[in-house]
């Protein structure tokens, strides 16, 4: 999953000579967290919600108000941006996306093309709406967590067991984290199962692999073994 197709597209942006009260305006009317700041074709910072609070908050003590709309109105974009902002390539994966958000702190990046130009942003809002897509659980199916040997052949034999009883698998996640050595958790979501058959799949499914949980996200049912 590329970053170019879950990025925001249209992009709010300021010039390092916008006020502060510009950045703060449309924040507010777009509601959004960080602004790209262009000059010319390229980008020579970032104004985020944290940039404002902390230059407001500095800048702001013992201010009456009106000093304090005043100050805003005349705060340059350049005095309170972050320079030469993290940026990242519109071919990257998702994963590498939120690894360099993660690592430093941030909510969003903005994305570039080969020729370093801005093409879209991309935000926490935009990972979780691809985690949402990738793990099939807008769709409200079943997930079942099973912990699992590490050998090949071990998730066929379930996903073999889940399909003879009618059911269509909507994503297969695996990981080896908080797994004993020789195993991993296998988490599969699927839909389109029989609820009256689903005890039945239960049983046959915990006598091939250790079944660690069970939601039932339509019924809001859920099983902790």
């Amino acid at each position: 999953m590329l970053v170019k197709y879950w990025m925001t597209e249209k992009v709010y942006t300021v010039g390092p000579g916008a006020s502060m009260q510009t950045a703060i305006r449309l924040m507010q009317e777009h509601n959004i967290r960080m602004l790209p700041v262009i000059k010319g074709e390229n980008i020579v910072g970032v104004v985020t919600d944290r940039d404002i609070k902390r230059a407001s908050a500095s800048d702001a003590t013992m201010l009456e108000m009106h000093e304090l709309l005043y100050l805003v109105s005349k705060l340059k974009i350049k005095e309170i941006m972050t320079r030469e902002p993290i940026r990242v390539p519109e071919d990257y994966s998702l994963d590498e996306a939120a690894e360099l958000m993660l690592h430093n702190k941030v909510s969003g990046l903005p994305v570039v093309n080969d020729r370093q130009h801005l093409v879209g942003v991309i935000t926490q809002t935009d990972i979780f709406k691809a985690f949402i897509s990738i793990t099939g659980s807008d769709r409200k199916g079943i997930q079942f967590a099973f912990q699992i040997e590490d050998y090949p052949g071990t998730i066929k034999v379930l996903t073999d067991i889940i399909r003879e009883y009618g059911g269509r698998l909507l994503s297969i996640l695996t990981s080896y984290d908080r797994a004993p050595k020789g195993h991993r958790h296998l988490y599969l979501r699927v839909f389109a199962i029989n609820r009256q058959d689903l005890p039945k799949l239960k049983e046959t499914l915990k006598k091939r692999a250790e079944l660690i949980y069970m939601i039932d996200h339509r019924e809001n049912i859920r099983e902790i073994y």
